[in-house]
């Protein structure tokens, strides 16, 4: 299993403290310090897991948007994008657990136009308002026909939201975007004749899920 690397930090802290404690309840032979081992074990194994990176494969063309985010479909509506689309727009909003992985995907081929990071709130990143409150980097694509804006938002636990994007890069569908470390959501904003294939409710997973298609 690969490991996204903003995880290696978090792996190395836990499994040092892991190990020492493993030593301190051998030399004083404590049955506390023995389970208290275990469960800094344990924790070890669940940000490892955490940090997950796996290779995705999936639906690729340039009518196609895949998922940017592994986890729930919560939101499906129409709505202004004044800050790249500059009109109407489509918005589906995915919704990522503690248990799914939190690397970011691009949904689409194209240039990155527009890149903006608000700080902000960490309201619920369920929430309809958390799209505007909360802290959140944008990712605006270019596709040559269409524009295409990724947004990362934080919330309830998640603090460090990471972006490889930068203006002017030339990114693949299905590649690599960057991370939200510990539970959030990823917006994507489409045009406003776009045909939506999934539903609320529906599980997507970045990468292969198809999210919607653009207009022809």
């Amino acid at each position: 299993m690969t490991f996204a690397r903003e995880g290696y930090p978090f792996m190395g802290v836990a499994v040092l403290v892991t190990v020492v404690a493993f030593g301190v309840a051998v030399g004083r032979r404590s049955y506390g310090l023995w389970l208290l081992a275990f469960l800094l074990a344990v924790v070890t194994l669940w940000i490892a897991y955490f940090f997950r990176d796996p290779p995705r494969a999936g639906p690729r063309g340039d009518g196609l948007v895949v998922s940017p985010a592994d986890g729930r479909i919560v939101l499906i509506s129409e709505l202004d994008e004044p800050a790249f689309l500059h009109g109407k727009s489509v918005r589906i909003s995915v919704f990522m657990n503690v248990f799914d992985v939190h690397v970011n995907r691009y949904p689409v081929s194209g240039t990155v136009r527009y890149m903006h990071y608000n700080p902000g709130a960490f309201l619920n990143a369920a929430l309809d308002k958390a799209s505007l409150d909360n802290e959140q980097r944008s990712v605006g694509l270019d596709t040559g026909r269409y524009r295409v804006l990724v947004r990362q938002i934080a919330g309830l636990v998640a603090r460090r939201i990471v972006t490889d994007s930068r203006e002017g890069d030339v990114v693949a569908q299905g590649d690599r975007m960057g991370i939200i470390r510990f539970g959030s959501r990823v917006d994507v904003f489409l045009p406003p004749a776009s045909i939506v294939r999934v539903g609320l409710g529906d599980r997507a997973v970045a990468g292969v899920t198809v999210l919607a298609e653009l207009p022809v």
